[in-house]
């Protein structure tokens, strides 16, 4: 699946030039104008990579990086400043906010596609030996194991790569498509439903401590990992 990219600026001809530039460096752009419409697709769509103008009506750029910094849904998704502001402490109070990185505009497409992948590699690799929590199941990529309130918890091989991948992408819902392209992989031929039938053995393995309602059912898409409703549906 491309890494999906989202460009928050109000002038739509930077928008379009970038996402030009992403679409020939096989990313997949998103557009947003202003910072409450990027603030609405980031909760929803979890994009991987974050484009932030520093200027945006009505809130600005930074305030929308602490905004994203300061909530555990969103802090962990990378963000790169754009701006026309180049001096030192512009640079530094991006970068205290949350930034990873800071174009200034004007900019290269070639460097921004290159500061994006070195972003992107950065953080993925932070994040490949990150555990991962959610109220009380851990998941430790590093060790390989699994707890539920701190008792061990036995996944196979696949269901544990659902898990990793859920834990690791919440509150999105993917298809069974995307899931069996992210989990299996793109080159495997394996049936749609078999997403169901690891499904089931997720959940029977997480049901002793109730954690099995974290992975739901999204009617006519597929599923999620969220900690928001209280069981699956």
């Amino acid at each position: 699946m491309k890494a999906r990219i989202l460009i928050v600026d109000d002038e739509a001809a930077i928008r379009e030039m970038v996402a030009g530039a992403l679409e020939l460096a096989d990313f997949q752009p998103l557009e947003a104008g202003d910072a409450r419409t990027a603030h609405a697709m980031i909760v929803d769509e979890r994009p991987d990579l974050v484009l932030l103008d520093w200027m945006l009506p009505p809130v600005s750029g930074i305030e929308l990086a602490r905004r994203l910094k300061s909530d555990s849904t969103t802090a962990e998704i990378p963000l790169i400043m754009l701006t026309a502001r180049s001096e030192e402490d512009n640079r530094i109070q991006g970068l205290e906010a949350g930034a990873d990185d800071y174009v200034t505009k004007p900019f290269s497409t070639r460097e921004l596609v290159a500061r994006i992948r070195a972003v992107l590699r950065r953080t993925s690799a932070e994040a490949a030996e990150k555990k991962l929590e959610a109220e009380g199941l851990v998941l430790d990529p590093v060790s390989h194991r699994v707890s539920a309130d701190e008792d061990p918890v036995r996944l196979g091989p696949t269901e544990y790569r659902l898990l990793e991948f859920f834990m690791s992408h919440p509150e999105r819902a993917y298809s069974r498509e995307q899931l069996l392209d992210q989990v299996w992989g793109g080159n495997v031929y394996v049936e749609d439903r078999t997403i169901d039938v690891h499904i089931r053995r997720l959940r029977k393995a997480l049901a002793p401590w109730r954690y099995d309602r974290f992975v739901q059912t999204v009617r006519g898409t597929g599923y999620r990992f969220s900690t928001r409703v209280e069981d699956p549906s």
